[in-house]
């Protein structure tokens, strides 16, 4: 049964991530059912849980991509997308690289995921702060100035940590800044006003 059931799943194996109702529709059994499979095979080694209802194969995990990953974390929290250092590692903006680490600005709520030694962070911005991303292949990804500003905006209220030292400044568009910080509050606007010397 096991082996059949193998077989069954190299289809759902070619795909970054699927659902347990994929897994129901391709083994032809239930969604219950379907659950406990996925279960069982994550006890086994041979699956990944994401969170509730998103899982990948093993030998996906181990050989995924950084941009994979970040794929992943857009997915994993709907909508959202990569910012604060993650962001700032990929534009290079940050000299601190972020393994096993995704942080993502999101709408719905500040929440994280493990999945196997990797982190899913999500912090919650309002509506206003939350935009300025872009699509990048298969990831939704902020502007550098975005991400750095979604740091600054967490970080003014003792809410994000990051490594000022660790940035370089002079990669960021100073004129988008300006412009993008006047819906922020003047706490945010004055430590990048500081920061940025502008």
């Amino acid at each position: 049964m096991l082996s059949k059931n193998i077989i069954k799943m190299q289809e759902l194996s070619q795909k970054l991530y699927f659902t347990v109702a994929e897994v129901a529709e391709t083994l032809g059994i239930q969604v219950p059912s379907a659950s406990v499979f996925c279960s069982r095979y994550v006890k086994k080694g041979l699956l990944v849980k994401l969170k509730n209802n998103y899982f990948t194969t093993a030998l996906k995990w181990q050989n995924i991509s950084d941009q994979e990953l970040r794929q992943i974390a857009n997915i994993l929290q709907v909508p959202s997308y990569i910012s604060f250092m993650s962001a700032l590692s990929y534009y290079e903006v940050t000299s601190q690289m972020q393994q096993g680490f995704i942080e993502s600005a999101a709408l719905k709520r500040t929440i994280k995921y493990e999945a196997n030694g990797v982190v899913f962070k999500y912090y919650k911005l309002q509506k206003k702060y939350y935009g300025d991303f872009v699509r990048q292949g298969n990831q939704f990804i902020a502007t550098k100035e975005k991400a750095f500003l979604d740091a600054m905006y967490l970080y003014s209220f003792g809410k994000y940590k990051i490594d000022l030292d660790s940035l370089d400044l002079s990669k960021l568009d100073q004129a988008k800044i300006i412009k993008m910080l006047k819906p922020y509050p003047a706490k945010t606007r004055k430590i990048v006003r500081i920061i940025c010397k502008i």
